[in-house]
């Protein structure tokens, strides 16, 4: 079966980290260009970050430049996104995506408040 599941959401307080993971299985994951999605209460869908398959190419949101790090690790067919200096317009539900098969994950929430 083709599945993406998200882990890694939690409570944290502002400026804090977090690192989300995604596992995927069931195609093959090293060949597609992987995306995380968020989306915040009582907004719609929000790209966040790409990574081509080759790891060597990533493409972030202007909201979250210079504080969200996309990644992968082919090999454990695992997709990243580590989050630091996290505020609280980033609360939201955060999907993982492969677009060209229009596979999504379940989701993991995200809070950030004091």
């Amino acid at each position: 079966q083709v599945h993406l599941v998200e882990s890694g959401g939690d409570l944290v307080q502002p400026g804090g980290s977090l690192r989300l993971s995604c596992a995927a299985s069931g195609f093959p994951f090293s060949t597609y260009w992987m995306y995380w999605v968020r989306e915040a209460p009582g907004k719609g869908l929000e790209w966040v970050s790409s990574l081509n398959s080759n790891a060597d190419r990533t493409y972030y949101a202007d909201s979250v430049k210079g504080r969200f790090t996309i990644s992968r690790d082919n090999a454990k067919n695992t997709l990243y996104l580590h989050m630091s200096n996290l505020q609280i317009d980033d609360t939201a539900v955060y999907y993982c995506a492969n677009l060209r098969s229009d596979l999504w994950g379940q989701g993991t929430q995200v809070t950030v408040s004091s």
